[in-house]
């Protein structure tokens, strides 16, 4: 089995940041291991507060994880301020993973700001640069390059905008946009466009986390740049299409629906796992 880790913030709630990623890993068939920059006390409708790790702990997270376990693909997410950016940059220079899936978390869903503002030019010049996919929203894009972003044409010249800054591949997400969810890779050669009916849901807490996660687990699995965001896009639209109304406000989506479909669980979950307790008793 391969190993991903995840460097990313901590949602109590469960629908994004860590509780996603490790989510995600199980259902793609990976192996999750993480390390946590940042807890925010978040739910499905706000952002309460957020206390960072200090950088000497992050630190110490991945020295664990890389000293004792294969890592085979890296996803990092929200990374809250220069400091802790900094202390993963330099232990990414140490352990020089093989993948590496940056996610430029700046927002949770519901718009409360899980990045510094004064942020933003060190994760630029910093932290993008290592990224063999980066997958920026439309907002997220707009920040990075400076643009307005407005048409299709426009994702793709961001996405040529921000190869520049030194990663291998773009994913401009179309979450934000009108109409059918587009997403727009570029590779340094050609674009690829995944393009799929837009689901009418409030229940997308935690897509961007579950994309970038699914496309590291592929990518740990041998699956080219655009294969794993293929599977990847696929995985997130099933999981959005079954989302799970939880919370007040903007629910999480289901993770592991598919994989219950398969073994044909979708509808004896519950009892399994009560029949599970009641054995351990």
């Amino acid at each position: 089995m391969k190993n991903v880790l995840s460097i990313a913030g901590s949602d109590c709630s469960g629908g994004a940041g860590i509780q996603a990623d490790l989510k995600t890993f199980s259902a793609n068939g990976v192996f999750g291991m993480s390390v946590i920059v940042s807890v925010v006390a978040e739910n499905t409708n706000r952002v309460i507060s957020i206390e960072d790790v200090s950088p000497k702990m992050i630190g110490e997270q991945m020295d664990a994880v890389f000293e004792d376990i294969e890592v085979d693909a890296v996803k990092i997410g929200m990374l809250s301020t220069p400091k802790c950016m900094e202390v993963v940059v330099r232990k990414l220079e140490q352990y020089k993973p093989k993948h590496i899936v940056i996610d430029p978390v700046m927002y949770a869903k519901n718009g409360c700001p899980l990045m510094e503002e004064s942020s933003l030019d060190t994760l630029i010049s910093k932290v993008l640069p290592f990224a063999e996919v980066l997958t920026p929203n439309i907002p997220e894009a707009e920040k990075i390059t400076g643009m307005k972003i407005q048409s299709v044409d426009d994702m793709e010249q961001a996405a040529k905008a921000i190869l520049t800054l030194g990663c291998k591949g773009v994913i401009i997400k179309g979450g934000h946009r009108e109409g059918s969810a587009l997403d727009v890779l570029y590779d340094g050669e050609v674009f690829t466009h995944f393009e799929t009916e837009r689901i009418a849901t409030k229940h997308t807490h935690g897509t961007g986390c579950t994309f970038s996660s699914a496309i590291a687990a592929q990518l740990a699995k041998g699956r080219s740049i655009r294969e794993a965001t293929s599977i990847a896009k696929t995985y997130v639209i099933t999981a959005i299409t079954h989302g799970l109304n939880i919370g007040k406000g903007c629910g999480p989506t289901n993770h592991f629906y598919a994989l219950y479909k398969k073994a044909g669980l979708l509808n004896h979950v519950n009892e399994i796992v009560e029949e599970i307790v009641e054995v351990a008793k």
